[in-house]
């Protein structure tokens, strides 16, 4: 699939959009090494679950290609600025650039929206992942050996974060 820059689009994930984005992290389920879940999320679950900014999905030719959010890290208000990345791929335009296009937007508008600290954890076989986050200025800050269970198989993570050089720097 070629893709054109040019006809993509940004756009908000909402309520009317979600199906595309169920069917995108479907598909990342379906690799065993996008998320410890298991199970689909429902609309009412993920909104309660992501902050309400920074839910971002890009298309071209009205089909959806990939989405990101943010979830926050922690109910205390010193950690208001931290938040946690989701980003996935549809399976046939991975490797395309489509992430890169995702988290650096995801960048520019945690930013506006007073983020000082994004983080991933990322299965430590996901190497696709962890390049792209290396990419978008992403470091690696730690290895967790056998955080959790996936289908009763111990998986370890990679914390990786972005640090901005522009939100918090007083």
């Amino acid at each position: 699939m070629l893709l054109n820059m040019e006809t993509m689009e940004i756009r908000t994930i909402t309520k009317d959009n979600f199906s595309e984005v169920v069917e995108i992290y479907k598909q990342g389920l379906a690799t065993n090494i996008a998320t410890f879940q298991n199970d689909l999320p429902q609309w009412e679950e993920w909104n309660k679950g992501h902050l309400d900014f920074c839910r971002i999905s890009i298309y071209e030719n009205s089909k959806m290609l990939g989405w990101t959010a943010l979830t926050p890290v922690s109910s205390r208000c010193v950690y208001a600025g931290v938040a946690e990345v989701s980003v996935y791929v549809a399976q046939n335009t991975r490797g395309k650039g489509i992430g890169k296009i995702l988290l650096n937007e995801l960048i520019k508008q945690s930013e506006a929206n007073g983020i000082w600290m994004l983080q991933s954890g990322i299965f430590s076989e996901n190497q696709s992942s962890i390049k792209l986050h290396e990419k978008c200025g992403f470091r690696m800050v730690g290895y967790r050996e056998k955080i959790g269970k996936k289908n009763g198989i111990w998986k370890d993570n990679v914390l990786m974060e972005h640090r901005s050089k522009n939100i918090g720097m007083d």
